[in-house]
């Protein structure tokens, strides 16, 4: 489920970053890479989770499904606080500088 989930967010970020490609400057590469990075994790721990139980992989419990479920949206959240983050740090717009470096009469 996890797996799923940061999948499904990589390719939104993906087609959103590729749709803005030429004048993007909110910095949706980063979102992107992060996103295909942890979709990689999670693949790399399905593999071997499947050659540790074999068929069982296909069929967990609803409580593990509940709780990957949570991790997933979890992972996804994290994902989005970090560009956030580094967004308001790079200021690509200078939106932060100039809210900041107000000057007031």
């Amino acid at each position: 489920m996890t797996l799923l989930i940061t999948v499904f967010a990589a390719i939104i970020c993906t087609i959103i970053w590729y749709c803005n490609a030429p004048k993007s400057q909110m910095m949706i590469g980063v979102l992107c890479w992060m996103y295909w990075g942890a979709s990689l994790m999670w693949l790399v721990d399905a593999v071997f989770e499947y050659a540790e139980i074999h068929n069982e992989y296909f069929t967990p419990a609803p409580m593990d499904m509940l709780n990957d479920f949570y991790l997933g949206l979890s992972v996804v959240a994290l994902g989005l606080i970090i560009w956030l983050v580094i967004l308001l740090v790079k200021d690509p717009r200078g939106v932060v500088k100039s809210v900041l470096f107000k000057k007031k009469i």
